[in-house]
């Protein structure tokens, strides 16, 4: 990828200067009083992007499989029964992970592009009675997006753990932890957190820290074992310097900076500029002829977008974008993934961005025989 190539896939994104310049600091110690005091500045800055003042983060180096690893693997015991609410390849994900720490797993499976109905899911809750029920807030396979809110209501009514993979949506799309009374919720550093990879990010409710502390068996892994690590969050939660494992000194300073511009945009400017952003492209794709994933609108994530191919053409458009400074992503879910691709668009992105990927989407198509059945405007008009 060049220099001027256009980065518009759903993460890693492009990422703001300051938060390359924060990343390009001079190294400090893991225990030196500076270091210590702005860890505990990102921690508590992590609870009011969560928007959980009460939870407990967690800030681990690693990926966002990692923070789904830590999430289970610190909640389940062998024989404990878990419901996945599964619209696509990292809810499947999920399964798997619970299925390795001893779970009996029940998959709720969507239709491709489509959620799990509410009342299907109440009814194998009243009839798995889990101890955990996970969802996707936004499964990037699909660019589908559930309703945490409504889910969360109905796991709670029935006495199950709600743990959300919001690895897609924490800082771009409304997820309101404590309101919601969602117990675990779990991102990535690279999405709309907007940081390079290699952060894992949960925050965690007091009920779940406390079925943690009762649990019988010891945890199976060592690395995620909140046993391990809750000392060392609490430590610098409260500015002190603590040892388990040396955390990722840079981009924990390169975190701290996004997350203060994320805080200073306002949580619900940013989720309603996010929300703009999104209109905007899948405006445009519409105006392309493209079908998208989602099959309904309101289902439709505003962090990503997933179109489908035209009849006819097929995934070398993905390289024929590029060829005009835009990179975008393949599919992912194995039933369609040579019929779609997806973009993202999150974090630091523009209405200028959104129209730069148009046309050269425009451009690809046309070059591969395609003909749109209209003309892209300003990105303002889109």
């Amino acid at each position: 990828m060049s220099e001027r190539d256009l980065l518009m896939i759903p993460g890693p994104i492009n990422f703001d200067p300051g938060v390359l310049r924060a990343l390009g600091a001079p190294t400090a110690g893991h225990t030196a009083p500076e270091f210590v005091a702005l860890f505990s500045q990102t921690l508590d800055m992590v609870r009011k992007v969560f928007l959980a003042p009460n939870g407990m983060p967690f800030v681990l180096a690693g990926s966002g499989t990692l923070a789904m690893d830590t999430a289970v693997c610190n909640m389940i015991e062998p024989g404990d029964r878990a419901l996945v609410i599964a619209t696509g390849y990292f809810s499947d994900r999920m399964a798997t992970i619970l299925e390795r720490y001893g779970a009996e797993v029940t998959i709720a499976r969507a239709d491709v592009g489509d959620v799990v109905p509410l009342d299907r899911v109440e009814a194998e809750l009243k009839r798995v009675k889990p101890k955990m029920m996970t969802l996707t807030h936004v499964d990037t396979s699909t660019g589908v997006a559930v309703d945490v809110h409504a889910l969360a209501q109905l796991g709670r009514a029935h006495n199950a753990l709600v743990i959300v993979d919001g690895v897609c949506s924490v800082a771009g799309m409304e997820l309101r932890q404590e309101e919601w009374d969602v117990d675990i919720v779990l991102t990535a550093s690279q999405k709309a957190i907007g940081v390079p990879p290699g952060l894992a990010l949960l925050v965690v409710s007091a009920r779940a820290l406390e079925m943690f502390k009762a649990r019988k068996k010891p945890v199976l892994s060592y690395y995620s074992d909140w046993a391990n690590w809750l000392p060392v969050m609490q430590a610098y939660d409260a500015r002190k310097p603590a040892y388990f494992g040396t955390p990722a000194v840079k981009l924990v300073y390169a975190l701290h900076e996004s997350l203060r511009q994320i805080i200073a945009e306002g949580m619900d400017e940013r989720i309603a500029r996010h929300k703009k952003i999104s209109d905007a492209f899948k405006a445009g794709i519409r105006a392309l002829g493209l079908k998208q994933v989602p099959v309904r609108a309101e289902i439709a994530a505003t962090t990503m977008t997933a179109p489908y191919l035209p009849d006819g053409i097929d995934a070398k458009l993905i390289g024929k974008i590029r060829e005009y400074g835009v990179v975008v992503a393949g599919g992912l879910h194995p039933a369609i993934r040579e019929k779609y691709f997806r973009v993202g668009h999150m974090g630091v992105v523009s209405f200028a961005d959104i129209h730069a990927t148009l046309s050269a989407i425009d451009r690809a198509l046309r070059d591969l025989g395609y003909r749109a059945s209209a003309t892209l405007g300003a990105p303002e008009k889109l």
